[in-house]
C-alpha cells in the first residue's frame, strides 16, 4: 500500500499507473505519480482530510473546504484518495487512504474477502480476547462506517473507527495466512504471495492503531 513510505511498507510496486485502485488488498495499490508541486499536493491532502473528519474545526479558508467536498461529490472520492495516497502513514490523510483502500477491496471482492474473514475469525477472536483488541466489524458494518467517514457524515468516535478497521484487517490477515498454508501444497508461489499480503494488512492494522492513538492525543494531522 502506498502512503509516504513508512518502515512498515512492503515493496510491491511496478511502473503501471491506474486511475482507480485495483480491487486487491492495500499492498496492491500503486503510487499516484502526479506532476503537481509536492508541497501543494500535501497541503491539499491535509486540507481535504480535515474537511471530511474535522468539519467542526475552524478553517482559515472555508471556501477551500467547500470546494474539496464538492470535488468528492462531483468527481468521486477516488480523486481525493489519490492525494491521500501520497501522505505519511501516520497522518490524517494517510489514515483516510487506508480506510479507503480497505473499503474498496471489500466492495470489489466481497466473496473473497468474506472467505478470508471467515477463515480468520475464530483465531482472531481468541487473540482479541487475550490482547483486548477492538471488536472487528462485519464487512457490512465496515462499509457503512467507512462510507460515512469518506462522505464527511461521520459523527462518531473516529479513533474507535480506526481501531475497528485495524481489527478487521487483522482478521483478514489471519484468514489469508490460513489460505496461504493451504495454497502452499498446490502452489508455493501463491502461498508466498498470500503470506506477503497478510503481512501488509497486518502493517496496515498497526498504522491505523497508531493513527488512533495520535487522534486521541490530538496529534494526528
Amino acid at each position: 500500500m502506498r502512503g509516504a513510505r513508512s518502515g512498515s511498507q512492503t515493496a510491491h510496486e511496478s511502473g503501471y499507473r491506474h486511475h482507480k485502485p485495483r480491487p486487491f488488498a492495500p499492498i496492491d495499490f500503486e503510487p499516484y505519480e502526479g506532476g503537481a508541486d509536492p508541497a501543494r499536493v500535501s497541503e491539499a491532502a491535509h486540507l481535504s482530510a480535515r474537511a471530511f473528519v474535522q468539519q467542526g474545526l475552524a478553517n482559515n479558508d472555508p471556501e477551500v473546504t467547500r470546494r474539496l467536498i464538492a470535488v468528492a461529490e462531483d468527481e468521486g472520492i477516488e480523486v481525493l484518495a489519490e492525494l491521500w495516497s501520497e501522505a505519511p502513514a501516520h497522518s490524517l490523510p494517510g489514515a483516510l487512504w487506508r480506510l479507503y483502500a480497505v473499503r474498496t477491496a471489500t466492495l470489489n471482492m466481497p466473496d473473497v474477502m468474506a472467505a478470508r474473514f471467515s477463515a480468520g475469525a475464530h483465531r482472531a477472536e481468541v487473540e482479541r480476547i487475550v490482547a483486548g483488541a477492538a471488536e472487528p466489524p462485519s464487512a457490512e458494518e465496515l462499509k457503512k462506517m467507512t462510507s460515512s467517514i469518506l462522505s464527511g457524515a461521520f459523527n462518531g468516535d473516529f479513533a474507535h473507527a480506526l481501531e475497528r478497521t485495524a481489527a478487521y484487517c487483522r482478521v483478514l490477515a489471519l484468514g489469508m495466512t490460513e489460505h496461504a498454508d493451504a495454497a502452499d501444497a498446490a502452489s508455493s508461489e501463491r502461498g508466498t504471495n498470500l503470506t506477503l499480503r497478510a503481512r501488509s494488512l497486518d502493517n496496515t492494522a498497526r498504522d491505523l492503531e497508531t493513527c488512533a492513538r495520535m487522534w486521541r492525543q490530538g496529534s494526528l494531522d
